[in-house]
């Protein structure tokens, strides 16, 4: 977990889950098709998850013109719909096709296309990091302009967590994206996570979070890039697309409270900070004290923890102030204030 090596070798294998995606299947496997990559470097797999469209079709006829290995499983018909589910199997798929090997894991959507530098940008990441989350992009962003405010502020929340919570192995040019429409990994640490948890939605971010968890490099990249759609009929709860039928139906923007995060975030840096010097008692009593811990508790997690990523990640709780959600323009203003220096946070 704390290697630098270079991956430029190891084979990528892109793995995407679909549901009755016929109609966007086309202009993925264009992308896909104009990702600058050494020929025979790049795998696809795709798992059609309870597919009653044409796309099994669709697919079979294009195999033999892609410049790609492509490889189709399609699951139940009508069975239903489990985003995580979904996405454990397009990855055991990609799992097999490297059998013991290691290699590098990407995963996007079905209505999504990357950009043709997508998987060089993966590499180069994935250098310093075990696993990376890259920029979404949504197509004709224009048009929803209240959904790109929302992502302006949690882009400007990330990056102030990075300010006051830094570590070595964050890109330079971050943002706040989770989601699965844009993930790599090395598989070595896929296997290390345990994998995608089986969510209805949400399995992007519980990744991420289980790989800190567990002690992992998790960087957010702005220099993979995907684009995808702005459509409102969404293939699980909880997603983009409901997100902007929200807006469209002029429901308020909540989002969290910045004061929340500066809080956890200021605590994480601490334990990271301290971490290395954790047999001290005066150093597990100062954390404790601030985290309202036994100096006997906080030894316990420590010695649980291979490095400090995990341990910041697991002693710290949510924040025990400030946990309401507030209007966006009032989370904006807190921002301000907090990112200028001008409001502290109680510890």
């Amino acid at each position: 977990m704390g290697r630098c090596d270079l991956v430029d070798a190891w084979p990528a294998i892109v793995c995407i889950p679909a549901r009755d995606e016929e109609a966007m299947l086309p202009q993925l496997l264009i992308g896909l098709a104009e990702l600058a990559i050494v020929p025979g470097q790049l795998q696809v797999c795709i798992y059609l998850d309870g597919c009653t469209d044409g796309s099994a079709d669709l697919l079979a006829k294009s195999a033999s013109t892609l410049p790609f290995r492509l490889t189709v499983r399609s699951g139940p018909e009508r069975q239903p719909a489990n985003a995580g589910a979904a996405r454990i199997n397009a990855m055991n798929m990609g799992l097999r096709a490297l059998g013991d090997a290691d290699g590098l894991l990407f995963t996007t959507d079905a209505d999504t296309v990357p950009q043709p530098d997508w998987v060089w940008a993966g590499r180069q990441a994935l250098s310093l990091a075990d696993v990376v989350a890259g920029m979404i992009v949504r197509a004709d962003a224009e048009a929803d302009p209240e959904q790109s405010r929302v992502e302006q502020y949690y882009d400007r929340l990330y990056r102030f967590r990075r300010s006051i919570d830094p570590v070595a192995w964050e890109a330079a040019n971050t943002h706040h994206f989770s989601g699965g429409a844009n993930l790599a990994m090395r598989a070595s640490a896929y296997r290390g996570i345990g994998g995608f948890r089986p969510l209805p939605c949400g399995e992007d971010a519980t990744l991420l979070d289980d790989a800190a968890r567990a002690g992992f490099r998790v960087r957010r990249d702005a220099n993979l890039r995907v684009e995808t759609s702005s459509r409102r009929s969404g293939r699980v709860a909880g997603g983009l697309a409901g997100s902007l039928r929200a807006i469209d139906a002029g429901r308020q923007n909540r989002v969290s409270d910045p004061r929340g995060g500066a809080w956890q975030w200021h605590a994480q840096a601490v334990a990271r900070r301290s971490f290395a010097m954790i047999d001290q008692m005066s150093v597990r009593v100062a954390v404790g004290e601030r985290l309202g811990l036994t100096a006997d508790h906080v030894l316990g997690v420590a010695r649980d923890c291979p490095n400090a990523e995990a341990f910041a990640m697991r002693i710290v709780p949510a924040a025990p102030v400030f946990c309401d959600a507030v209007t966006l323009s009032e989370a904006e203003d807190l921002l301000a204030m907090l990112d200028g220096g001008t409001c502290g946070i109680a510890a």
